[in-house]
Parts: structure tokens; sequence; C-alpha cells
């Protein structure tokens, strides 16, 4: 048999060449820095006026892969507040924003990030002293036995109709009462 020799199509044009590699390939964090970026968006996040392309009224849940570019994860966090930005606000599906809020976690938790402490001030009645069971130990009284050292543990006898209402209510419950004399 005679060697096979590659099919090809005869053009009058040579093949294209392929676009040289990106000067940003490496080390995608320097475009945010770059001249080419300013032009492009301005002063605006990567995000802003994103719209993904997609067929349908629901949009497709998966995209490209998580990057793990510091200055990019910063552009999803809000300058203000330094909340993680929602998902309806920046246009990225539910399954990269749990990406993106984990990367953003993880970045703050090595100190890449910023991370801004929220302020939380303490209840002033939670340390009032201005209640009874809060202040100074009053002063012991007349130890007389019978008489307790705080006046609400002092034993009170219930209305005598509260005493018969109970009585009637619960009379197939209870005990009869035994005549104390003998």
């Amino acid at each position: 048999h005679p060697p096979q020799v590659p099919l090809r199509l005869s053009s009058t044009q040579d093949p294209p060449e392929p676009p040289p590699p990106s000067p940003y390939q490496e080390r995608p964090w320097e475009y945010l820095e770059s001249e080419e970026y300013h032009l492009l968006y301005g002063a605006d996040p990567v995000w802003f006026g994103y719209r993904r392309n997609h067929k349908g009224a629901i949009p497709p849940q998966t995209t490209r892969k998580a990057c793990k570019n510091v200055k990019l994860l910063d552009q999803f966090i809000c300058p203000h507040s330094g909340v993680i930005l929602h998902p309806t606000h920046t246009g990225v599906c539910m399954k990269q924003y749990k990406l993106l809020t984990k990367a953003i976690e993880q970045a703050q938790d090595h100190g890449l990030l910023w991370l801004q402490v929220p302020y939380v001030a303490a209840p002033r009645e939670d340390f009032s002293n201005q209640h009874p069971a809060v202040g100074k130990t009053p002063p012991a009284p007349a130890l007389a036995p019978g008489t307790p050292w705080y006046p609400w543990y002092e034993w009170q006898q219930p209305p005598a109709d509260a005493v018969a209402r109970v009585r009637r209510l619960y009379k197939g419950y209870l005990k009869e009462e035994a005549d104390p004399s003998p």
C-alpha cells in the first residue's frame, strides 16, 4: 500500500495565525490595573452592565470556573457596608455566588481582603441596676424565727374562694383529709 497523505483542502489563503497569547494569561490581576481595563470599564466594577446571554427566561446555573483574583473578588463586595453583593445585583448565578462567597471568606480569613467587623451596641437595659434582683444586698432583718430574708419570700395564704374552686375542680383526685383528733 502507498503511504497515506493527509487530506488538505486547497485554498488560496494561508491558514490564519493563532492570536498571540494574552500578556495577562499568567497574572490576571495585572489586567485590573492596566490602561486597557480602564478604557473598557472605567471606574465601574467588572459586573456592571453584565447580562448573561442565555436562552429562555431562567438563566442556566453553569458558568465559567471561579477565579482566585483578589482584586476581582473585591469588586463583588459593597465598599460602604462590606457585604457581599447579591446575585440579583451582579448577575452571577447562585452556584457561582456560593463559590464566590466561599472564596471571599477564605481571602478574608487569610488577610488578603479587608474585613469589616460590625459594631453592635450593647443594650443599656442589660447592664442597669435599677431592678430588685440587682443592687445592694439589704441589711439582715431582725432574725426572728419565721421571718423571711426578703419580703417576697413570705408565705401568703390564697383567698378562700380560690381554694374552694380548686378543691371543687380536683375533688375526684384529692385524698380525704384525716381528722387530726385521735
